[in-house]
């Protein structure tokens, strides 16, 4: 094969005169984005860059997940279960991707770490205000976090906007009821800016779905999306915590925290807590 026949040939239709037209790089704002890259190791570090576009491109992420999960809250309160579980089938998409990013900041070693760490004083991935905005609307709410972003206003009115606002199980359960199942009124009428807390009572109801699948076939169907939203977050939070055990070892994390143990007990943590409850109880 000579070197002219390895070469695609470039068609005439292609634009190629781009002046005052809109452009790939101009749609998609790269200058400012492909220029937001600033590492402060000083000198620079050769693997800053990969800490920095790593987090950066989860941030992008985040913000489509609290996105697509606006969306499916509006979707159910207008009783449209099929289009919110479009939404959420996009999210659990996204979860997977940002699952396996983890792979490859794992490829920063402990000494190459080490080498930049210190430049970066106190920023930490605790003070990201969209990942604290998808935990709220997923049902894990904490009005303290809010303090967090009291000299950013922007970032203060975004959480301020999802604590005040019902969670993707609060609106699930709100359509569940108007389906005349036996959503108990306390959950129904509770403060949709405290963190959501298991309601025994309500697994009654959740085991109506689950023991008639037929009858209730897109119910169902949305609860084990739910669950399997739960389950890859779970999974995001252990490779995590997986991520920074291999790297800072039991370090304090920058931002202050206790590092690995406060990942942990973030393990512990749930959204829909009666959807896991009701398996003890289906075929007892």
């Amino acid at each position: 094969m000579t070197a002219e026949q390895n070469e695609r040939t470039l068609e005439e239709s292609i634009v190629t005169d781009l002046k005052d037209r809109m452009t790939y790089g101009s749609y998609l704002d790269l200058d400012r984005l492909l220029g937001a890259q600033h590492p402060v190791s000083k000198p620079e570090h050769h693997d800053e860059m990969l800490f920095i576009i790593q987090h950066q491109t989860t941030e992008l992420w985040l913000k489509l997940v609290l996105h697509e999960l606006g969306t499916a809250r509006d979707r159910l309160a207008e009783d449209d279960l099929r289009a919110a579980l479009k939404h959420v089938a996009r999210v659990k998409h996204i979860q997977e991707v940002l699952t396996q990013q983890w792979s490859v900041l794992a490829t920063l070693t402990p000494t190459e770490y080490a080498e930049f760490r210190g430049a970066l004083g106190n920023a930490s991935g605790f003070q990201s205000v969209l990942y604290r905005g998808v935990e709220f609307a997923l049902g894990n709410k904490n009005e303290r976090m809010l303090g967090l972003f009291r000299d950013h206003p922007e970032n203060l009115a975004l959480l301020t906007a999802e604590w005040e606002r019902p969670t993707l199980y609060d609106e699930f359960l709100r359509l569940v009821a108007r389906r005349g199942l036996p959503v108990p009124q306390e959950i129904l009428d509770r403060d949709v800016r405290l963190p959501y807390r298991e309601h025994p009572e309500l697994v009654d109801a959740i085991r109506v779905i689950y023991e008639n699948p037929h009858e209730h076939w897109d119910l169902y169907e949305a609860c084990e999306e739910f669950v399997d939203v739960e389950d890859n977050f779970q999974f995001w939070r252990f490779r995590h915590l997986r991520t920074v055990t291999r790297t800072i070892g039991m370090k304090v994390g920058t931002g202050g925290s206790s590092g690995v143990s406060f990942l942990q007990k973030a393990l512990e943590l749930t959204f829909f807590p009666e959807l896991y409850s009701v398996r003890t109880e289906i075929g007892r």
